[in-house]
């Protein structure tokens, strides 16, 4: 009967297919006759709009490439530094990335650097890790195999080849959004708009100028391919050859979405939700929108088969729903009736999958072994107040600008470009454009097959529904982490763009003002136009000579001294030497000499948040045996103590590593409001520089600038002092 079922299923869809193949050209020609239009006609004015518009987008993804290419070396002078000097601008988990990019370059062949990635014991002391799996190295992978494949070795640099190629993918990332925007609205005008305000809105569109190799700027332009695809994928009477072509980048981009980046199947989770809540209002083909399950069903046993059998993502909120909506979806099919019986099931059945897909989750997560993002959960009830905790590791992240809530800066930022306004404008037309469609979905109305600008019913198109969900849900994520933010604007620039240059937005709104002194679907067409020229020219008057600005100044980034650390290391310690200090520093360390390191910045392992927490001892009021104990535990030969986080004067008081590192260790204690600190010692990081016993016995200082101190940890027999 299944296999009867979806027999079926395949003919219906192959029907419609050719049945919209056939009528549309039908339709199109009966306008044209009307308008005096000879089919010819049509066709090469509808050639020449998809082809300046192809061009228009394309052009405006090499443009904000170049753009980024440019402001990276007026702002390091890249082409001027030397190699070293080049990688200590890759700070934190970013240089960890290119190290691997590095040593897989160095290795003799691309199997045996693979395989020393994935069993690698080089990077981290006492500890054999699978790099690919645990820090999603794919990118770096890609990124070797092209540019030792494509003979780049004689052409180009190494560090040129990898940062080009993220410069490419953010320039396909605005293409994509270019491309949605334009197919939404149908003018390519929207998606110049789009562009204009993603690049005004840097700061809050992307993270590109802090952190080039981070997962997110590798994976992120794969979901806005997906997003794009999506959007063409859900419009009505699409064309069979267009909609096979939109399902089969929906596939693609999905799949090396989930292989970008660890947390893609959070993202995808959400827009499945998009989807399911689209899908139950009976705005969109249920037919088109199972698919798109099927497509996550896919890419989530493909990526677990590929990332080495990852049980995150069997564990994953994503697969629960997925898994909840196919078993639910018979319930779905008896729906459809217009029925009061029909609206009770309705409601039984976002029930049943919620109910579903919570039980599943929780039943997996009983039986499938799984370690990976539990950190994630502990932090959530923290955020959420539901709990509270003294943990390092829980208020070191809470104390991070991208996990607190958004500063009044930020909305402030989005005003003063107008995207702000315009998308809570386009945003409220919308939301009570479906509004209205769902309450004539519950009273019995069905949608019309095809909706054109007179009826001002933006709310029946789902590419539009979808849309408006998704953002909102990613603006409800934006409002609790302003990291989310990178997340949402990039959508809200869309978003914004397509409503205030889309003819059937403002057809609606004239239909509810019931304007009658002038033709509402001429006075739609003419501020369709007028409003983004004006919005257009205004932000070139505004902007424009900033960008430029930006381009011709010569930024200055030198540091010394840790130009001098590293050289220092590379000349003077062992080949087997093992560092200690900061994970950010390490990181580094790692990047720059390839000296093993005790602990690095990632933030997905336990026992490496654990190693983090004990290394950061040297800056706590514990004393030299103590410290002298956790770094020879983890076969540690130098201390690296940097002075600006010994004597640290952070803008939040309790937010600094020392205060949290006392309120972990019960060094201070909190009444009634005020805060008293008591310790035996006094702290690591002070008290090691004044030279004296006990902590000569333990560490030898063999190397100090500025702003780091370096000791040898000696090897001592009796802990006596």
């Amino acid at each position: 009967k299944m296999s009867s079922g979806a027999a079926d299923l395949r003919q219906r869809k192959k029907q419609n297919c050719t049945e919209s193949d056939k009528m549309a050209p039908e339709e199109r020609n009966k306008e044209n006759s009307k308008l005096g239009r000879s089919p010819k006609y049509m066709l090469i004015q509808r050639f020449a709009k998809l082809f300046f518009g192809c061009l228009a987008a394309v052009t405006s993804g090499m443009m904000y490439a170049v753009y980024l290419s440019t402001y990276h070396e007026r702002k390091f002078w890249f082409s001027s530094r030397q190699e070293l000097e080049r990688e200590i601008t890759f700070q934190g988990d970013s240089a960890i990335y290119y190290s691997f990019y590095k040593e897989l370059l160095k290795a003799p062949s691309f199997e045996r650097g693979v395989y020393e990635l994935t069993h690698n014991n080089k990077t981290i002391s006492l500890k054999t890790i699978n790099a690919v799996q645990q820090m999603t190295l794919y990118p770096e992978l890609i990124a070797s195999v092209l540019y030792q494949a494509s003979g780049s070795e004689e052409v180009i640099e190494p560090v040129y080849f990898y940062i080009g190629i993220v410069f490419g993918l953010q320039g396909i990332y605005v293409t994509a959004l270019f491309v949605t925007s334009w197919v939404m609205s149908g003018t390519w005008l929207a998606g110049m708009l789009t562009v204009a305000w993603f690049i005004i809105n840097r700061t809050d569109t992307t993270r590109i100028d802090y952190s080039i190799p981070s997962r997110e700027n590798w994976a992120l332009p794969y979901f806005a391919c997906q997003v794009a695809a999506l959007t063409g994928y859900l419009k009505k009477n699409l064309n069979c050859s267009a909609e096979k072509f939109c399902y089969l980048l929906v596939n693609a981009s999905t799949y090396t979405f989930m292989m970008m980046w660890e947390y893609s199947h959070y993202l995808l989770f959400v827009q499945a939700v998009s989807l399911f809540l689209l899908d139950s209002f009976a705005l969109a083909q249920t037919e088109k929108v199972h698919e798109v399950y099927r497509i996550y069903l896919f890419s989530l046993i493909g990526g677990y088969l590929l990332q080495f059998e990852n049980s995150a993502l069997l564990v994953s909120p994503l697969l629960s729903l997925v898994v909840a909506l196919m078993l639910s979806k018979s319930l779905q099919m008896n729906m459809k009736k217009s029925t009061f019986v029909s609206r009770l099931l309705k409601i039984m059945y976002i029930y049943l999958v919620l109910t579903v897909a919570v039980t599943l989750n929780i039943l997996l997560k009983m039986f499938i072994p799984h370690k990976e993002n539990e950190h994630l959960l502990k932090f959530i009830e923290v955020k959420l107040g539901l709990n509270t905790t003294k943990n390092f590791t829980m208020n070191w992240l809470l104390c991070q600008e991208s996990l607190q809530a958004p500063s009044q800066d930020f909305f402030l930022r989005l005003t003063q470009s107008s995207l702000l306004p315009f998308y809570i404008l386009v945003l409220i037309i919308c939301l009570f454009s479906v509004t209205q469609v769902i309450f004539r979905r519950i009273c019995g109305e069905p949608l019309k097959e095809t909706v054109k600008l007179e009826d001002g019913r933006i709310g029946e198109r789902p590419e539009i529904v979808y849309h408006v969900i998704h953002t909102i849900l990613l603006g409800c994520l934006a409002m609790c982490l302003e990291g989310m933010k990178y997340l949402w604007t990039p959508y809200v620039c869309m978003l914004a763009a397509f409503g205030v240059c889309s003819p059937e937005l403002w057809m609606t709104l004239f239909k509810w003002l019931r304007l009658k002194a002038v033709h509402p679907i001429l006075l739609a067409l003419i501020l369709s136009m007028a409003v983004p020229t004006i919005i257009g020219f205004s932000l070139w008057k505004e902007f424009f000579p900033r960008i430029m600005t930006e381009l011709t100044e010569l930024q200055e980034f030198y540091d010394p001294d840790t130009v001098e650390l590293m050289t220092w290391i590379k000349r003077q310690a062992p080949v087997a030497a093992v560092f200690a200090g900061s994970p950010q520093l390490m990181g580094v360390i790692k990047l720059c000499t390839g000296w093993m390191v005790s602990s690095l910045p990632l933030y997905n392992d336990d026992d490496l948040l654990k190693r983090n927490e004990n290394i950061y001892q040297i800056y706590s009021k514990r004393s030299a045996e103590d410290i002298y104990k956790i770094l020879t535990s983890y076969k540690a030969n130098f201390l690296v103590i940097e002075d600006s986080i010994c004597n640290e004067v952070g803008p939040v008081r309790g937010c600094r590593v020392k205060d949290l590192l006392d309120i972990a260790n019960g060094h201070v204690v909190c009444e009634e409001g005020d805060n008293y600190a008591y310790s035996k010692y006094g702290r690591f990081c002070h008290e090691i520089k004044m030279n004296y016993s006990p902590y000569v016995n333990y560490f030898t200082r063999v190397y100090w600038n500025r702003s780091y101190f370096v000791y040898k940890i000696n090897t001592v027999i009796s802990f006596q002092s």
